[in-house]
């Protein structure tokens, strides 16, 4: 008999399950107790473990906690096994890699309805509660991953900054119509002088009253216009203009319109650079064969950089000509050759009758360029301007006749110096994030070093407070009997160095076998030569301890010559040796 199991992925884990008898009755926990026995069930150990095991299941891989999972709880022969999966795709990977009989379908989906349905009451230690958090997390980051979004390969600014550059073309033009209107009543020659509608706003803000115009302010428009004859023919107009006069409140209205159209064409220049910029980062191989306007605006048309690589080379070449494509096939005349493509300089550079042909190549390397844009991890321009490159050679091909290169030697070259390019792209991506480590490191360390410092301050405070008596006790001076029984006066001693600490017993063995070989230990050289103490008084009022006098060792009677030195030093170090035999 082949015993049915079930197989079943939850956000939590696997869980394996072997049906008994086929009935209708999953929505009843207790009768779906009958159908199902609980075999086996394998937690996640984390949610990156988690994320793994359902990126396999969704692309149909048999994950190595899954394979693992089904030989150590599924029976050894495989020919009595009969193994129920949701999923087609995984269940013909396990029967391919593991050959356990999978069946998916029917009966299977009704047991995983249940399944799902009681999960929670089928495994011990799991509430409903935690099973929904898991699978709300898993959730998330499964489809984060999937996303993969990145910052700087966003396309949706793109299709912003086109749309709001188109509008303020037109805005700035109708502003600036409306300029020359109003101040053409004052000073209506200026129209037929200035051409350009930013300059004329510009001019105009300048001059103000044509009266005040002279030659002082001759060199300041020459700047204005950039050029000099039409500067003079300003001043010369301005003489003889037949323009009526006008008020100085109109005047005042004129030149803050006047400054509005100014300011508007400057953020549409700064507006262009950013486009630029941005068409550098998301698109370089579009924007460098055929233009960061025309990129942006075919993006735009799109939708999205992904959209249009998913568009054919016929799509891309009519895209933006809609109307004119559904018109013709209505009544059934001649299709359009081009749509946003048409704005590029090649077919305006193409002769009448080659249009159509160099429309169609250069829509199928556009729709080249924005795969290699979409779907490349580095992006570069090479791929562009080797496109670039080959258009051009088109061009002459149908204007000289000379035969361009293949496509396969162009593309070798381009995968050459594509690779370097990327190499150099990541080498300097590398240096950058080490600086930003380094800096961040930098930032880290000034902000623990700043933080004790001003935290701290009331512990170092009682710190100094207690270290204080320890350095007067050091100070105090010690006093050590000489031989004939008389005592020295109190002599300032330097602070002492620390010392190792011995055992008394090691103390006095290592002295006693110096002494017998008759060579004195080394110890740090007194002080032969003292200054006699300002205070007497003071030094000889302060309280020395009994146990401080039997330990100083340090202190050594003036001596006037060196005999009387050595004998002093040899004398003490006995006497020392006998309190310390006495004390042991």
């Amino acid at each position: 008999m082949v015993l049915l199991h079930v197989l079943f992925e939850h956000a939590v884990g696997y869980t394996l399950l072997a049906l008994k008898e086929v009935e209708e009755s999953v929505l009843n926990l207790g009768k779906f107790h009958n159908i199902v026995r609980l075999v086996a069930f394998c937690p996640f150990a984390s949610s990156q473990v988690a994320l793994e095991n359902v990126n396999a299941v969704s692309e149909g891989i048999v994950h190595e906690d899954l394979r693992l999972f089904l030989e150590t709880y599924l029976p050894t022969k495989k020919k009595k096994v009969l193994l129920g999966v949701g999923d087609p795709k995984i269940g013909a990977a396990i029967q391919e890699e593991l050959g356990y009989n999978c069946q998916t379908g029917g009966v299977i989906a009704e047991i995983l309805r249940g399944v799902r349905l009681h999960f929670h009451n089928l495994v011990k230690g799991l509430t409903d509660v935690s099973a929904c958090k898991a699978q709300l997390g898993l959730g998330h980051s499964y489809s984060r991953a999937k996303v993969k979004f990145n910052v700087n390969r966003v396309d949706n600014m793109i299709i912003q900054s086109i749309s709001l550059l188109d509008q303020l073309d037109k805005d700035i033009n109708t502003f600036s119509m409306r300029v020359r209107e109003w101040y053409g009543y004052h000073f209506p020659e200026l129209v037929k002088i200035i051409n350009d509608n930013a300059t004329y706003c510009r001019v105009a803000q300048f001059i103000g009253n044509r009266k005040e115009l002279n030659e002082e302010k001759l060199e300041e428009l020459e700047e204005l216009t950039m050029d000099g004859a039409k500067a003079k023919a300003i001043l010369d107009a301005s003489r003889s203009s037949m323009g009526m006069d006008i008020s100085a409140i109109d005047l005042i209205n004129i030149e803050s319109f006047s400054s509005r159209v100014v300011s508007l064409s400057e953020y549409r220049q700064s507006l262009h650079t950013y486009l630029r910029s941005k068409m550098s980062q998301v698109a370089p191989s579009l924007s460098a064969l055929i233009g960061e306007a025309v990129g942006a605006r075919l993006i735009a048309h799109a939708g999205s950089l992904t959209n249009l690589a998913k568009y054919p080379a016929s799509t891309v070449q009519i895209l933006g000509a809609e109307k004119a494509l559904f018109r013709a096939l209505k009544t059934r005349g001649n299709t359009p050759k081009y749509g946003l493509i048409f704005h590029s300089t090649f077919i305006g550079r193409a002769a009448a009758k080659n249009k159509g042909r160099i429309s169609r190549y250069l829509a199928n390397k556009c729709s080249i360029a924005s795969r290699i844009d979409c779907f490349s991890e580095v992006p570069t321009s090479v791929f562009g301007e080797k496109l670039r490159e080959q258009v051009e050679e088109r061009l002459s091909f149908y204007e000289t006749g000379v035969i361009p290169r293949k496509n396969l030697e162009v593309m070798k070259e381009a995968m050459v110096q594509a690779e370097e390019a990327a190499a150099e792209i990541t080498r300097k991506l590398e240096k950058q994030e080490k600086k930003r480590l380094k800096k961040e490191k930098k930032r880290l360390a000034a902000i623990a070093l700043a933080s004790p410092e001003n935290s701290s301050s009331t512990p170092e405070e009682c710190e100094e407070t207690n270290e204080k008596p320890k350095k007067k006790k050091k100070q105090k001076l010690q006093e050590t009997p000489q031989e004939n029984g008389t005592e020295d006066p109190p002599v300032s001693l330097p602070k002492p160095k620390k010392r190792k600490s011995f055992s008394k017993e090691e103390f006095v063995n290592n002295d006693l076998e110096t002494a017998n070989n008759g060579n004195l230990p080394k110890r740090k050289k007194s002080l032969t030569k003292q200054e006699p103490v300002s205070e007497p008084e003071e030094a000889t009022n302060r309280s020395v301890p009994k146990k401080k006098r039997k330990l100083s060792l340090k202190e050594e009677p003036l001596s006037s010559g060196p005999e009387e030195a050595v004998s002093n030093k040899s004398s003490k170090k006995k006497k020392k040796l006998q309190k310390l035999a006495q004390e042991d």
